[in-house]
């Protein structure tokens, strides 16, 4: 006889085994998307409205592209390319999302700023709806391929579950959610995937935090410092 399970109504625990596993497994592949689904809509909260277009610029060097408004900076071309003082040249390389990530960390360790993959609303951030296709602006990411590239945003495998499928109730069904799977950004359609397999070679673009401007920057006057006053406990 199959033990009962005090945390679940008796309802459920009248169930047969393979069914009561089943159902259980739905609800937590169904709550997993709900998560996702509730990290998009957040990340979305965080971005401009349709109508406020992000501020981007080039950078003084001519290699990068600011995003002021979310202080990101970007490369100017994707992993593979080089820039040449006027334009992209060379090939993209691609990469699984295991070795982007891998990409990500050792480039932050080079250079000492937190190079890392963008968020899926980071990378629309990018899209210029001024022409036609949309896409990555020509002026801004000169010879930028279109494809699907790789983004940090987390994913859940959404598939739905065949309750009827004895092969779905094993213990390590639930451990497949989100392990094999990746959120990815196709720059030529603009379709977005949450279930692109990590095993995949697609295209990177890091970002990185903008740095903080010297005040002087900014078009402030550098603050004075203050005068000193001994303090009466100083020593002599």
């Amino acid at each position: 006889m199959r033990p009962s399970l005090p945390s679940l109504p008796p309802a459920l625990n009248a169930l047969p085994g393979p069914l009561l596993a089943a159902l259980l497994l739905g609800v937590c592949t169904l709550g997993s998307a709900q998560a996702a689904q509730r990290e998009t809509q957040q990340e979305a909260q965080r971005s401009p409205r349709p109508g406020a277009a992000p501020v981007l610029e080039v950078s003084e060097d001519g290699r990068d592209v600011i995003d002021r408004r979310a202080r990101l900076l970007w490369p100017r071309c994707v992993e593979g390319m080089q820039w040449n003082g006027k334009t992209c040249t060379g090939l993209p390389e691609l990469f699984t999302h295991k070795q982007a990530q891998a990409l990500a960390t050792e480039r932050a360790k080079q250079d000492g700023v937190r190079w890392r993959l963008p968020r899926v609303n980071e990378m629309r951030r990018l899209i210029s709806r001024d022409i036609r296709p949309q896409g990555l602006s020509p002026e801004l990411f000169p010879g930028a391929p279109r494809g699907w590239h790789w983004t940090g945003t987390a994913a859940v495998n959404a598939r739905p579950v065949n309750p009827y499928n004895y092969s779905n109730i094993s213990g390590s069904a639930g451990t497949q959610l989100s392990a094999q799977q990746a959120w990815a950004i196709d720059l030529d359609s603009l379709e977005t995937r949450p279930n692109m397999g990590r095993g995949n070679q697609l295209m990177v673009r890091l970002v990185r935090p903008l740095p903080s401007a010297p005040p002087d920057e900014k078009g402030e006057a550098p603050a004075r410092p203050a005068p000193h006053r001994p303090d009466p406990d100083e020593e002599d």
